[in-house]
Parts: C-alpha cells; sequence; structure tokens
C-alpha cells in the first residue's frame, strides 16, 4: 500500500467526520493492508481488543444490532408491564408473557408440575396407535422424527401444501452424531451428560440407561437422515403424493390418526419430503420398544421445557445448549432470553410498537431508492451477461420483473386474539404460542397464499429471499448503522446494506433459488447449455471455499454455502454497480483521502465484523449454510474487479487474483 494510502485508511477509520456511521475509532489493524486482508484490515484492531461477552457464542456487528433490538424491546414489554391493560388486548398479552417468563421464583416454587400433563400422557402410553396419537398431539410444540408443517406448493405457489419432514434430533446436525472429529465426540459426551441429569430431574431412577437409550436411537434416526446439502435440493425434496400413497410407503404410522390429533382437516395431498428417511422413522416407530419412543419423547418436552423450569433444569440446559454446543460462558440475562421467546410468540404485536418508535418514514424513502437502484443494476446486468443465451436471458429479466419488495414492517398486522396468554404460567404460555402459530398455518391448508405475510418480525436483524414468493424482505431493524443510514455517505450504505439488498435479490438466481420462475413456480426456465456454463461457475465457487479451514482440520463446506456464497459474490458485484449508477457520472468526493470506490469495500468488511468461540464456529460449518463472517467479507472482494481496482492489487498481495481468474456470476 502506498504511504498516502494507508494514512487515508487510518484516518477514515479513527475519525471520519461524514462516516462515523460506518467505521469506528481504532476498529481496524494499521499493521494490515487491504490488498492483503481487507476484513482485518478495517476490524482487526477490533478483534484484538474485543473480548467476546460471557453469555455469547460470537460477537460482531449483527450481535451488536440484534443486542440493541432486544434491548428496545424489553423497554417496550417493561412500559407495558407496568401499566393495565383491558384483557384480551395485544398489549396485555405481552405484558404478561415478558413479566410471566422473568418470574423464575414463581417458576421454581412451580416445580415440574406445568409439565406433568406431558409426561403423564406420554407415561399412559400402552399401544404403538397411542405412541402415533401422541406425536400428532405435540406436532408444533416439541421437535418429533416426524415434522408436519404447511408452506406453498413449489410447483403451485398459489396453494398451501403440506409437507411432513426428518427432524427429532437434540443435537444441532446428523454430523454431531456420525463424524468421528474429537470435537464432535466432546458434544456428543456432554448431550448424554445432559439427557442424565433431565432424566435424574424429573425422578427418572434409571437415567443413566434411560439417556443411553435415547441417545442410542437418535444415533440410529441421524444415521437415516438426508444431509444439509440433499435438503437444499427442491426438486429431490419436492415429492407430493395422496396420503393412502404415504401411508403404504410408511406402514408405521397410521396417517389419518396422526393428521387427526395434529388438528389436521382432510387433505387429498402430502408432499414427503425426504422419502427415505421418513421410511426409516416409520420402520423405527414400528420395531424399536415402546418403551424407548416414551423416554425420547420426556426428553424431547423436558429439553424443549428447560428454560421455564426450576432453576437445575435451566442450569442444565446452559450447559449443553450453552457452554458445550457454543462455548458460551455464561447465560444470556433473563431479560434477554425473555425477548427473544416475546419475539417468537408476539413478534408483529411488539414489532407494531417497535416500528412506531424506531423506523421513521424517511429511512423507508431511502430504502425504497436504494432497492431501485440495486433492481436496475442487477438488469443491466443480466442484459450484459456474456455466458447465457438470448433465450434464458429473456426469463431472467422475466423474473426479476416480478420481484416483490417488503421494506420495514407489513401492511397487514397478524392478530393474536385466539392466542391465550396467562399469568404466571410461562411454560403454558410458550407452548399455546406455538401451538397457535403451528394451527394458523394448518387452518390455511385448503386456502390461497396470502402474499402480504411475512416470516420475519421487524425487530429482527436479518432479510431473507423467499423463492414461492418471488420476493424480497427487509425487517426495519437491519436498517440501521452500520448497514444503513440516513446521514451516512452513499459509498458505505452502497457497500454495507446495498449489498446486503443485493445478496437478497441474488438468491432468486442462486444454485437453488433459479430453480424457480418469476411467479415462483419450481420450473426449469433455462436452456441446458445456460445451466451447464452456471453450473460451472459455480463449481469453481465451491472450490474457493472449500480452500478456507476455519478452524484447524475442519474446512467450509463449499456445497453447503454455495447459494449464500453466491448471493454474497453477487450482491456484492451488484451493489457496486448500484452505488455507480447512483453517482449519476459525477466523481463521488474524496473522504479524508479515500475514494468513493474504496469507502464502499470498507464498508463492506465493516458490515462482516465478527469474532466467534471454537464451538460455535464448529456448529456454524457444520449445520449453517452461510461461510463464516471474515471468508464472506474477503472470499466475495477477492472475486470483484472493482475492489482490486480501488486498491491497485498487484501479484504477491494476498488478495490479489488474476482477472482471468476471477468468478463473475451476475
Amino acid at each position: 500500500m502506498k504511504t498516502s494510502l494507508l494514512c487515508a485508511l487510518l484516518a477514515a477509520l479513527c475519525c471520519p467526520p461524514a462516516i462515523a456511521s460506518a467505521l469506528d475509532a481504532e476498529g481496524g489493524d494499521a499493521s494490515v493492508r487491504p490488498q492483503d486482508d481487507l476484513f482485518r484490515a478495517v476490524n482487526g484492531g477490533w478483534i484484538a481488543r474485543t473480548r467476546i461477552p460471557a453469555d455469547k457464542p460470537s460477537y460482531g456487528t449483527f450481535i451488536q444490532l440484534r443486542d440493541l433490538s432486544d434491548q428496545r424491546v424489553k423497554a417496550i414489554a417493561e412500559e407495558l408491564a407496568g401499566k393495565s391493560f383491558p384483557a384480551g388486548t395485544n398489549e396485555q398479552k405481552v405484558a404478561v408473557f415478558y413479566r410471566s417468563y422473568l418470574d423464575t421464583a414463581a417458576i421454581d416454587k412451580a416445580g415440574l408440575a406445568p409439565v406433568e400433563p406431558a409426561l403423564k400422557r406420554i407415561s399412559a402410553i400402552k399401544t404403538r396407535a397411542q405412541l402415533i396419537a401422541t406425536f400428532g398431539h405435540f406436532a408444533g410444540t416439541i421437535n418429533t422424527p416426524v415434522r408436519l408443517g404447511v408452506s406453498s406448493d413449489p410447483k403451485h405457489p398459489d396453494r398451501y401444501l403440506t409437507s411432513v419432514r426428518q427432524g427429532g434430533l437434540g443435537m444441532p446436525d446428523r454430523d454431531y452424531y456420525l463424524k468421528d472429529d474429537a470435537r464432535f465426540a466432546k458434544a456428543r459426551t456432554a448431550y448424554q451428560s445432559y439427557l442424565e441429569t433431565l432424566f435424574q430431574l424429573a425422578g427418572d431412577k434409571q437415567a443413566a440407561e434411560s439417556a443411553k437409550r435415547v441417545f442410542a436411537l437418535e444415533v440410529k434416526i441421524a444415521q437415516t437422515q438426508w444431509d444439509k446439502v440433499e435438503n437444499r435440493n427442491p426438486v429431490k425434496t419436492y415429492n407430493p403424493m395422496s396420503v393412502a400413497e404415504l401411508a403404504s410407503r410408511t406402514p408405521g404410522i397410521d396417517w389419518p390418526l396422526f393428521l387427526k390429533t395434529a388438528s389436521f382437516p382432510k387433505i387429498s395431498t402430502i408432499n414427503l419430503a425426504q422419502p427415505s428417511a421418513v421410511e426409516a422413522v416409520a420402520k423405527m416407530l414400528k420395531d424399536e420398544p415402546l418403551e424407548v419412543w416414551k423416554k425420547y419423547l420426556a426428553a424431547r418436552v423436558l429439553d424443549s421445557s428447560s428454560d421455564v423450569l426450576p432453576e437445575a433444569f435451566r442450569e442444565a440446559g446452559f450447559a449443553f445448549h450453552g457452554k458445550a454446543l457454543t462455548g458460551a460462558e455464561q447465560p444470556k440475562a433473563r431479560w434477554q432470553q425473555g425477548t427473544a421467546q416475546l419475539n417468537a410468540a408476539l413478534g408483529e404485536a411488539v414489532g407494531r410498537i417497535y416500528v412506531a418508535r424506531h423506523f421513521p418514514p424517511e429511512a423507508k424513502a431511502r430504502m425504497d431508492k436504494l432497492v431501485a437502484n440495486l433492481m436496475r443494476a442487477y438488469a443491466d446486468s443480466i442484459e450484459k451477461l456474456s455466458w447465457m443465451s438470448p433465450e434464458t436471458r429473456i426469463q431472467a429479466q422475466d423474473k426479476l420483473a416480478h420481484y416483490t419488495v417488503k421494506i420495514g414492517y407489513p401492511k397487514h398486522w397478524q392478530s393474536y386474539a385466539r392466542l391465550a396468554i396467562r399469568d404466571g404460567d410461562p411454560l403454558g404460555n410458550n407452548q399455546r404460542a406455538a401451538r397457535f402459530e403451528y394451527e394458523r398455518q394448518v387452518a390455511r391448508v385448503n386456502d390461497k397464499v396470502d402474499r402480504s405475510e411475512w416470516h420475519m418480525s421487524p425487530q429482527t436483524v436479518n432479510a431473507y429471499y423467499n423463492s414461492s414468493m418471488n420476493e424480497i424482505v427487509f425487517p426495519a431493524a437491519i436498517l440501521q448503522p452500520p448497514f444503513f443510514s440516513i446521514e451516512a455517505d452513499d459509498a458505505f450504505n452502497y457497500g454495507a446494506i446495498g449489498a446486503v439488498i443485493g445478496h437478497e435479490i441474488s438468491h432468486g438466481f442462486d444454485d437453488k433459488g433459479s430453480q424457480y420462475d418469476g411467479l415462483g413456480r419450481l420450473r426449469n426456465w433455462w436452456s441446458e447449455a445456460d445451466r451447464k456454463a452456471f453450473d460451472a461457475i459455480g463449481a469453481k465457487l465451491i472450490a474457493q471455499y472449500e480452500a478456507y479451514e476455519p478452524i484447524p482440520g475442519q474446512h467450509i463446506n463449499g456445497h453447503l454455502t454455495q447459494g449464500e456464497n453466491i448471493a454474497d459474490l453477487s450482491g456484492l458485484q451488484i451493489a457496486f454497480k448500484a452505488y455507480e449508477l447512483s453517482q449519476a457520472g459525477k466523481p463521488a468526493p474524496v473522504i479524508d483521502g479515500l475514494s468513493g470506490e474504496q469507502r464502499f469495500f470498507l464498508g463492506w468488511a465493516r458490515a462482516w465484523r465478527e469474532k466467534s468461540r471454537e464451538a460455535a464456529l464448529l456448529q456454524r460449518i457444520t449445520a449453517d449454510p452461510h461461510s463464516p463472517a471474515e471468508f464472506r467479507a474477503n472470499g466475495a472482494a477477492i472475486n470483484n474487479d472493482a475492489f482490486h481496482d480501488a486498491f491497485g492489487t498487484k501479484p504477491g498481495d494476498r488478495m490479489y487474483k488474476a482477472p482471468e481468474e476471477r468468478i463473475r456470476i451476475w
């Protein structure tokens, strides 16, 4: 790096008058050049000085914003809890739910009483039919090996389709049961200890044996399950059939009984998402001892309820889910656990108040402009693709033209009128909320798809693309610094939130989303040659990311992360083009010696600031389709021509990549 650029970078990192919302003081590392490691050049100082909070598995931009969102939700909940509202109103339900969850003294005093009805129901099982009926009874409230759900039909996105999917594991992924790595072995030991503790606390006199038998059953379930890569294939997981055909393929399950006790209306079609896995579990339901299944169900109930059971259960839950699986040193504060549960139960009731307080209309207007420029840039990019034929290009443009954009909050707020929230009943509140949401979905099985629906609350720090709706959605809580600021320089806004927008748009054209057309139908709109060319580019990206080794001996799964890596790469490329469009041919101002192009990439890297504990990183590498933050920041930038132009990279720089080797998709 030239001396002048180094000084400019340091000045921008330490005292940026116009870009303070994007870069903070002492965040960068003066000893690292962007040409060698963009992520650490921008974030290295912060990483060196920051200790991950004891209650967190990782820490960084997203977590800080989530903490802020939680603080705001806490303020709303505490304010409502201190007032009196008419029974049945959203305000009263929010207040009662939050207040009851925080009352650990009452939870300790109640002991096992709140969970005893469920345990007694399980204990009373005498026949296989009763076992199946109990699975149906718990649908939507606990994680079982055969999971029912309702979503839009991939090939007919205007109607809902019932699906049955694999599930039921107590650890994050099948690999935790099956891989030989010492880290997974350690997690298995911790899990078995956790199961034993749950049984001991519940009064099981043979707790160790019960834990052993449940774990052995889960190993068998894990051995049958499809892995994360297989589950990303929308064609393989689309297997609609009649209920009679499903019953013939899975004779261990009485489907009419299961569906009835799971509150389903009469249905003619059901999708078998992972046929071999569900068929294997059906055989286990017929062949495995009934007592083992009863122990398994009891474990699932106790595990899912541990946070609203007496202190010993809460401590055991944290020891496994927190310390063993993520490396966290202490539980999150009870209030923050409460906001998470509150958001899950009454998300839009809280979100309506959140938006009124924390999402000004001018923020939405600025976002509308950003999205419009990103969409325009994407259309221009598609038109200039060298590897795509004119016929397929027309289809791609049609899909882009059909995108729906949702910003901030839904137009129509969800009703919670039928959800009962009771004072002093935190476990019941959690269970009724889960069942309420489940039954809300089940009730619309024969209805037309509601395209106005949101799948995240406004206070969620995230965004998503929905392939069946062909929509991109940006909740209010992510639309704030360092991702987005009304006062910030355009370069940083486009590098941060612009790349997030581009990322979500690009999901419609990643390896999975590209299999859906503009109307959200699972349909091949590609020519054979174009798909082959696209897959060849994707294979290069897979190879790039599989070379990364976040933990010694543990590489990124390039196939699992392919969709997110494509979205990062394409989103960054499109965001830069949109930034150029926003300048309308005028040169960007130089701020503290940094060009607009340089500030764009500094904003991109700043957005991915994060450090993680090894246990949490292992879980991400194993089960998360997103690459770790460092590799998201550098992995996309290294393929971007504008990055190399902005910082003048040359052979010998660690971030240098020859132009002919750079991966360009959209």
